[in-house]
């Protein structure tokens, strides 16, 4: 597993866009600027487990997720785990990374509504009504620990 923060280099970047865009945009079938400027801002920091066959010339990326910094809380998002990785409890291994780095502050995320249960088993709850994002009904949870 790689904990890298906002250096990436440009075969790792263009591995974990690929896999966004692989689950979020054409399996999920959501047209949306995937590319969204957050991914080298000061402070975000980038998750993801590599297959370990895979060379640092072509990572190939097995799940993912950014923490980012927001004026009021951290921001999980962007968690995937490639088709072919699920079931392996990569995206849990991830999330218990990610707390590590939000600690003890307050954090946020917007969750796809049917792995609601898998965010609770890290301490968060959903707050608000669910909402449909590119057509799919999320909702967003907090971690609030403060």
């Amino acid at each position: 597993m790689h904990i890298i923060g906002t250096e990436l280099t440009a075969p790792q970047l263009h591995a974990l866009l690929k896999l966004r865009v692989d689950v979020f945009v054409v399996e999920q079938q959501c047209a949306y600027p995937e590319i969204d400027g957050r991914d080298l801002l000061p402070g975000t920091h980038h998750l993801w487990i590599e297959d370990e066959h895979s060379s640092p010339a072509e990572p190939t990326i097995q799940a993912y997720l950014r923490v980012l910094t927001e004026p009021t809380a951290l921001r999980i998002g962007r968690v995937v785990t490639a088709p072919d990785a699920r079931g392996r409890g990569l995206a849990a291994q991830l999330m218990k990374n990610a707390l590590e780095i939000v600690g003890d502050a307050d954090s946020v995320l917007d969750a796809q509504t049917y792995v609601e249960g898998f965010y609770a088993k890290f301490g968060y709850v959903a707050e608000g009504p669910e909402y449909v994002e590119d057509g799919i009904p999320h909702r967003t949870m907090w971690r609030r620990l403060r």
